[in-house]
C-alpha cells in the first residue's frame, strides 16, 4: 500500500481547513448585503408581532440592512416556520419560533412539515411571555377560586386561546388537570379575535399572552385573575400568580427564539446572534417589552438549541396525552 497516497486526503483536508475558515469569515464580513426577512408565524397585532418589530428595528440598525417582518400565520405557527425551515441557508430568511412551534406542535398535529430538532439552526432566545387568565363581562368572577367554583358548577365552561396547541392551550390544560375542572377549549386564530369575543360578551374567559391583553386589562375592560408564570409580572404587580392563588407548583412560561434554516453557516449565526443580543439589551427595547408584559432575554445559539431539545422532550408526553384529546372548538 502506498502510504503517501493514503495520506493525501488527510493532507488535503488539513490544507483546506484554513481556506474554509477564511471563506467563512469573508462571508460574514460581506453579510448582510440586502434586507433580512423575519417570518413571524402568527397573525399581526399579537405578542410575537410586537416583539419582532421592536427587536427587528434594532437588529436592522446594527447590521445596516432593514429587517422586514413578514406575517405567515396558520396551523399553530407551522406554516410560517415551515417557510423559514425551507428557505436558503444564507441568513436572509429567519423565523420567530416558540415553545409551540419548536416543542409542542410536532406532538399534537397529525402532520408537521418540519422536524424542529433537525430542520433549524438556533440563533438566539428572545425571551419569555406571561400568560394571563382573564375574564370578560360575560363571566363576573374576580378571583381564581371563584373561577374554579364556576367551572365546577358549569362543566364544559368555555375558554379561548390564540390557537390549538399553543402555550396558552397547554396552560389551560394543566389548569384543568390541577383543579379537576372540565373546560371546553375555543381555539382562535390569534389573540385579537378571541379578545374581541371576550370584550363583546361572547366568550367568558381566556388564557392569553399578556402583551395582547394588557391594554384592555389596564383600561378595566377585562379582569386579570392571575398570571401563569412562576413570579408576578412587573406589568401587573398586584395580580397574583396561579400558584399563589391556590395551585402551588403551577407554572407555564412560554419562550420565543430566532431560528434560521438548517445548515446556516456558523459565521452568519455569530453575526445574527450578536445583533439580537445587542438589540435585546438596549434599555429602550427592554423597557418597552417589559411594559408590554414580555420578558426579554437573549442567549447564545447553543443555549437556545439545548433549550429546544429539552423542551421538546419535556412537553411531548403531556402534549400527546392531554392536549391532543382535549375538547376543542375552532373559531376564526
Amino acid at each position: 500500500m502506498d502510504h503517501a497516497l493514503s495520506r493525501r486526503p488527510l493532507a488535503a483536508a488539513l490544507a483546506a481547513a484554513p481556506l474554509i475558515a477564511i471563506a467563512g469569515r469573508a462571508q460574514a464580513q460581506a453579510y448582510p448585503g440586502k434586507p433580512i426577512r423575519f417570518i413571524v408565524p402568527y397573525v399581526a397585532g399579537g405578542t410575537t408581532d410586537l416583539v419582532a418589530r421592536l427587536v427587528g428595528e434594532k437588529v436592522g440598525a446594527r447590521l445596516g440592512q432593514p429587517v422586514v417582518i413578514e406575517s405567515r400565520p396558520g396551523a399553530g405557527g407551522n406554516i410560517g416556520m415551515d417557510a423559514a425551515a425551507k428557505a436558503a441557508p444564507d441568513g436572509y430568511t429567519i423565523g420567530f419560533g416558540a415553545i409551540s412551534t419548536n416543542a409542542l406542535n410536532p406532538h399534537i398535529y397529525k402532520s408537521v412539515p418540519f422536524d424542529p430538532r433537525k430542520d433549524f439552526t438556533a440563533i438566539s432566545l428572545l425571551g419569555t411571555s406571561t400568560i394571563v387568565l382573564e375574564v370578560g363581562p360575560k363571566l363576573p368572577v374576580k378571583t381564581v377560586a371563584e373561577f374554579i367554583a364556576r367551572a365546577k358548577a358549569e362543566p364544559g365552561l368555555q375558554y379561548g386561546t390564540a390557537g390549538n396547541g399553543t402555550s396558552m392551550h397547554l396552560a389551560a390544560v394543566l389548569f384543568g388537570q390541577m383543579t379537576g375542572t372540565q373546560l371546553t377549549h375555543v381555539a382562535y386564530r390569534g389573540s385579537a379575535p378571541g379578545i374581541n369575543d371576550l370584550l363583546g360578551g361572547h366568550l367568558g374567559a381566556m388564557f392569553d399572552n399578556l402583551p395582547a391583553s394588557l391594554p384592555h386589562i389596564q383600561a378595566g375592560k377585562l379582569t386579570a385573575l392571575a398570571v401563569a408564570s412562576a413570579t408576578r409580572s412587573p406589568a401587573l404587580p398586584d395580580v397574583p400568580t396561579i400558584a399563589e392563588a391556590g395551585l402551588p407548583g403551577y407554572a407555564v412560561e412560554p419562550w420565543f427564539g430566532v431560528y434560521g434554516p438548517s445548515g446556516l453557516p456558523p459565521a452568519i449565526v455569530e453575526v445574527l446572534n450578536a445583533a439580537f443580543v445587542e438589540a435585546l439589551g438596549a434599555p429602550e427595547v427592554k423597557d418597552k417589552l417589559l411594559q408590554a408584559g414580555f420578558n426579554p432575554k437573549a442567549s447564545s445559539a447553543a443555549e437556545l438549541a439545548a433549550l429546544t431539545a429539552s423542551e421538546y422532550e419535556k412537553f411531548g408526553k403531556i402534549a400527546r396525552e392531554e392536549i391532543g384529546r382535549a375538547s376543542c372548538r375552532e373559531r376564526v
